[in-house]
């Protein structure tokens, strides 16, 4: 999925108008790779579903009063699906992590490092887009993003949130990975597993688990 083709699947889920964050946090996800896990691509990602609900809610936003609170409405709910699209990165990070000490299996210092790096950087990405989004908006649409800004900076997201825990637990097997590769040396690193990896399959797992139960039920 290219993300022109996020834009518009994003676009088409809240114009439709059925259960828009989760909607728009499983189109996230579904975007989400191993190669997609540094701050550049997850900005663009990000950047992408933006625009496609700006761009689902610019016929309500110079209509009714009643309109324009449905389309405040449907971008928050999509500014909260992005928010817990990254929270569930952060999340499988903290899993694939942990996991791995729970099988005694090591990861290098510098794929945790490297890991580490990318996530702590991500609520930061997660709001400056925002406010990009919402400067580039001469609408109301604009107005709506900077009171989630706002918000945001005010009482925290979801991916905060969650990164708190995950940076806490890849420091920690940090502190432990420096003390085994003093000793392990080059049998450490020849054993070390690609992290990002990892952590991409721990996210498309649980959109698959997602999938599951809806499939069942149609």
């Amino acid at each position: 999925m290219s993300n022109d083709t996020l834009e518009a699947d994003v676009r088409n889920a809240i114009e439709k108008g059925h259960d828009v964050q989760e909607q728009v946090k499983q189109l996230t996800l579904r975007r989400i790779d191993a190669h997609s896990l540094d701050i550049e691509s997850l900005q663009k990602i990000s950047a992408s579903v933006l625009r496609g609900a700006r761009a689902a809610v610019q016929k309500e936003l110079n209509l009714s009063s009643a309109q324009l609170d449905t389309a405040r409405t449907q971008l928050k709910q999509a500014v909260a699906g992005l928010d817990g699209a990254l929270a569930q990165v952060a999340s499988a990070a903290k899993l694939a992590v942990e996991e791995a000490a729970g099988r005694a299996q090591k990861f290098s210092s510098e794929d945790l490092a490297h890991a580490r790096e990318n996530l702590e950087n991500i609520e930061t990405m997660f709001l400056e887009t925002l406010q990009t989004s919402a400067s580039s908006a001469k609408d109301a649409a604009g107005e709506i993003l900077r009171d989630i800004v706002a918000h945001s900076c005010t009482h925290g997201s979801a991916v905060g949130t969650q990164l708190k825990e995950t940076l806490s637990i890849i420091t920690h097997q940090l502190t432990a990975a420096g003390k085994t590769q003093a000793v392990a040396g080059l049998h450490f690193a020849q054993a070390t597993s690609d992290l990002l990896r990892q952590i991409a399959a721990g996210v498309l797992t649980g959109v698959a688990e997602h999938i599951k139960p809806s499939d069942k039920g149609s």
